[in-house]
């Protein structure tokens, strides 16, 4: 038993203190940073970059429950590389075969680095992630309502905030997990910390609204009620039960009173109702999005190697808007199994983490919720260069081995020895 114990301590041992310090630093700059993605290449690259020289300099430990997760990110990208060698001349091409390689590395560098010193390096991220979506959405909301020069025509799009980002739905789409981290502090944090997370919370809704992206406003909808019946069901007391339901309720309704102030301006109503129908252009008719999906689904089962990443709307009036389908066009069968395959797989392995009780198991539920609302997405929207998509597939399986050792060392130090894998 003192060998077994030893040996899984030994295995745990964390870095000096100042080279935590600045491991710690880059979780957090990697949360800030992707809030910054309108210029090429963005902080977050960068940040990502520094994290993955850094830590491998530093030491990050490769588990075996990491392999499916390597083989299956490299044959996924494997399918797209190979699928793209006759449009390797076009710029674009071997632009969009790198970024996608990239987002692999990073969601493999997060997995790495979150099995370890979890709760600390988690707690930076989140932290990071909050402030990321303030500015984000705090852009977003200040261009729309002509607070800053010039910001009204640099921070919107058709009459929608777009913040930092390029495109409306994807900072609608990154805000959810800061809505979400944003939302918990709220409900379980002491007052002052719940106040400053309340402001925040109240920024990044208010963005998501002025970004009037239907599936966003769906996903964040569906995503805090599922999150707030899980930490319901997780609590450990009658008490933290009782502030959950109370701050849920003085949520909804302060969230139905800033909506009822909001619609009365004629721009944002109209704006509102155009959207929220249910009845729109692109997404009806035969090359519809929801047409091109069958028709595109009917073309891959005769494309063993699909068209080529970008190819899709050679053939029809627009983009896949729908990240399977784009798997199977852009990598072919490869890519078109191993994308379902790497993220339902992913999913399958949260679920099951969700009522382990473990230190991070709060923030845990916010990244699975959230990416589960992603993973809902992507049937209506291509999200296979979306970073924070990328980053929370890569700290899902983090947190499925930081779990799975976190309970191996409790039994070892509890003594159930037998319990102990071989």
């Amino acid at each position: 038993m003192t060998f077994a114990t030893d040996h899984l301590l030994a295995t745990h041992r964390l870095a000096p203190p100042r080279v935590r310090a600045i491991q710690h630093a880059l979780m957090w700059i990697a949360g800030v940073g992707g809030s910054l993605v309108f210029i090429e290449p963005s902080p977050y690259e960068l940040a990502t970059l520094a994290g993955i020289i850094f830590f491998y300099a530093t030491g990050l430990r490769m588990r075996p429950v990491f392999l499916p997760l390597l083989i299956m990110l490299v044959m996924l990208n494997f399918g797209y590389t190979i699928c793209s060698i006759d449009l390797m001349d076009q710029s674009q091409i071997v632009n969009w075969i790198a970024t996608s390689w990239y987002m692999a590395i990073t969601a493999f560098f997060f997995a790495l680095v979150l099995a370890e010193d979890t709760e600390k390096r988690l707690d930076l991220l989140q932290r990071g992630l909050i402030i990321g979506g303030v500015i984000a959405g705090g852009s977003g909301v200040a261009g729309y309502f002509h607070l800053v020069p010039g910001g009204y025509d640099l921070l919107t799009l058709y009459g929608r905030a777009r913040g930092t980002f390029k495109d409306p739905n994807v900072l609608s789409a990154f805000l959810i997990l800061p809505a979400l981290l944003a939302l918990q502090n709220v409900i379980t944090a002491p007052f002052f910390k719940s106040l400053r997370n309340a402001l925040a919370f109240g920024i990044i809704a208010l963005a998501l609204l002025l970004a009037f992206s239907r599936a966003a406003w769906g996903q964040l909808v569906f995503t805090a009620i599922f999150m707030v019946a899980l930490m319901y069901l997780t609590s450990r007391s009658r008490s933290q039960q009782s502030r959950i339901v109370l701050t849920a309720i003085a949520a909804v309704a302060a969230l139905a009173l800033a909506l009822a102030v909001l619609l009365s301006f004629d721009s944002i109503d109209s704006l509102f109702k155009e959207r929220a129908s249910l009845h729109q252009t692109y997404d009806s008719g035969r090359y519809g999005r929801f047409g091109r999906h069958i028709l595109g689904f009917q073309m891959a089962l005769d494309l063993p190697f699909g068209i080529g990443p970008l190819q899709f709307r050679r053939f029809f009036p627009e983009d896949t808007h729908n990240s399977f389908l784009n798997a199977f066009m852009s990598g072919g069968w490869i890519s078109g199994i191993l994308f379902p395959t790497l993220v339902f797989v992913t999913v399958a392995m949260g679920f099951r983490l969700v009522f382990v009780r473990v230190p991070w198991q709060r923030t845990y539920l916010a990244f699975f919720c959230a990416f589960l609302g992603t993973v809902g997405e992507a049937f209506i929207i291509d999200v296979d260069h979306w970073r924070h998509f990328w980053l929370m597939l890569g700290a899902m399986w983090g947190f499925a081995a930081a779990t799975y050792e976190y309970k191996t060392r409790s039994m070892a130090a509890r003594g159930d020895v037998g319990l102990l894998p071989p």
